[in-house]
């Protein structure tokens, strides 16, 4: 016997999966990715130095704008009322890193982990392009999910 995809019908077409008979719960999802930076960006991150100014207020307006709009982006994900996006960073001196952790909340049928992921990948984007202009290898890494609670699949924690 063959599983059902989800997202495929009978037909072998793509579709939207009905959430229409889920439920609704609080749905919380918490996402982390990285972003290396040279000492030398880094630093000037950290000292708000910039060529192109404040790289993580920037980033964080630009991730939970990212959040709100990845029904637009990711084909069968569904719009979603979000009822709370943050986005935070925290910077690692000792290896010139900074985290970012991205936050998405909602009372639906189905769960935020797309959006917290979008919001933290964006985010990172975001300070790519904001330090760009003094490196170009800059590394966005270790993208995964930290949380989930909500659903019928209960709980998800890494931290």
């Amino acid at each position: 016997m063959t599983a059902q995809l989800s997202h495929i019908d009978e037909d072998g077409n793509a579709r939207m999966v009905d959430v229409g008979h889920k439920a609704q719960t609080q749905r919380v999802a918490i996402a982390e990715t990285r972003v290396v930076l040279s000492r030398e960006t880094f630093d000037l991150l950290a000292a708000n130095a910039l060529p192109k100014g404040d790289a993580l207020t920037t980033a964080k307006i630009a991730g939970i704008l990212a959040a709100k709009r990845t029904f637009e982006l990711i084909p069968m994900c569904h719009p979603l009322p979000l009822s709370y996006v943050d986005v935070r960073f925290t910077p690692v001196e000792e290896t010139a890193t900074i985290v970012i952790e991205a936050e998405a909340r909602t009372a639906g049928q189905t769960g935020v982990e797309m959006e917290a992921f979008t919001a933290a990948q964006v985010a990172a984007l975001t300070v790519y392009d904001m330090c760009k202009a003094v490196q170009k290898d800059i590394l966005i890494t270790g993208c995964r999910l930290l949380h989930k609670s909500g659903g019928k699949s209960g709980t998800y924690d890494v931290r």
